[in-house]
């Protein structure tokens, strides 16, 4: 794969300048594994913003384009559970929109913003949701389109390049999406110019604060390694960025949105089944799980 690498002199969420923040350890551009040292390729370095506690590689590798990383067969990117039954979270956040929404009498409109394979819009139109979506990879939406999903409502788009109206749409869905974008942050204050009067942004990103990645971290440490583990810029599932709560409110700040409500969900430890349930129970009680979901809404 072909990168170039791009200094960030700022975070792209709250703005203070990336000279004062911590330098974290290296990443590989493969899967390091619990030893590292012993594989090849190429490094760059992963920062932690003081400010806002946003996680990502700086300088950062962009891709030649975005087919270089999404534009492979779904069963290429995704595993065999995710294809045939997706994510499993569509109740948790189908029903906490419709508990904060100003029900009008009308059918909300919602926009799935990376929408994949499809699962999210088909959860969406089953829950009575005039669904649209967009998605950039060509080989995903043709499997989208195959699951009764009209080509017309799915859109071969980026955020940048999706020509949608403003202050149209009840909820949007950015789960999954916003720690793959080199500008997270532009991203947001596009989807704000989308999202009408009352209307909410659901997002859910990796924590920068997950237990587990710490514990990989100082194990490499203590191996005598400047490896981490934070974010896989150039290997799937090409992650970014990792965030706080703090990240959204700093960036809310400047962008005109505030955060209505956020959780911590603890997910797979990735570790023998003797020390999970241990480890499920630290995290939940210290806000250290895996991933973060944040609402948002216009100030």
């Amino acid at each position: 794969m072909s990168y170039t690498f791009v200094w960030a002199e700022r975070c792209n969420m709250c703005g203070q300048s990336t000279e004062n923040a911590k330098i974290l350890g290296r990443r590989l551009n493969s899967h390091q594994g619990v030893r590292p040292v012993r594989r090849h390729g190429v490094t760059t370095s992963v920062q932690r913003c003081r400010g806002c506690g946003l996680v990502f590689p700086n300088p950062m590798p962009v891709p030649a384009a975005i087919d270089q990383h999404y534009d492979t067969p779904p069963e290429n990117y995704w595993t065999g559970e995710y294809l045939e039954c997706g994510s499993g979270s569509h109740e948790h956040y189908i029903a906490e929109f419709r508990r904060r929404w100003r029900d009008t009498g009308r059918a909300p409109k919602a926009l799935d913003v990376g929408a994949g394979i499809g699962h999210n819009m088909l959860e969406l139109q089953n829950a009575g949701f005039d669904t649209w979506g967009i998605e950039p990879s060509e080989p995903f939406r043709n499997q989208a389109l195959q699951r009764a999903i009209p080509a017309e409502r799915l859109l071969h788009a980026t955020v940048e390049s999706a020509d949608l109206p403003t202050r149209e749409f009840d909820f949007i869905n950015m789960s999954a999406v916003v720690e793959h974008l080199l500008d997270p942050a532009g991203a947001l204050q596009r989807a704000m110019t989308w999202l009408a009067p009352g209307g909410l942004i659901w997002v859910g990103v990796p924590s920068s604060d997950w237990l587990m990645a710490r514990a990989l971290n100082l194990a490499y440490r203590l191996q005598g390694h400047e490896f981490v583990t934070n974010t896989s810029p150039m290997h799937p599932p090409f992650h970014l960025y990792e965030f706080t709560r703090r990240s959204f409110e700093a960036h809310g700040h400047r962008a005109a949105y505030r955060v209505v409500a956020s959780r911590v969900l603890v997910c797979d430890t990735f570790m023998p089944r003797a020390f999970q349930s241990a480890a499920d129970r630290l995290m939940a009680a210290t806000g250290t799980g895996m991933i973060l979901d944040i609402w948002l809404a216009p100030r």
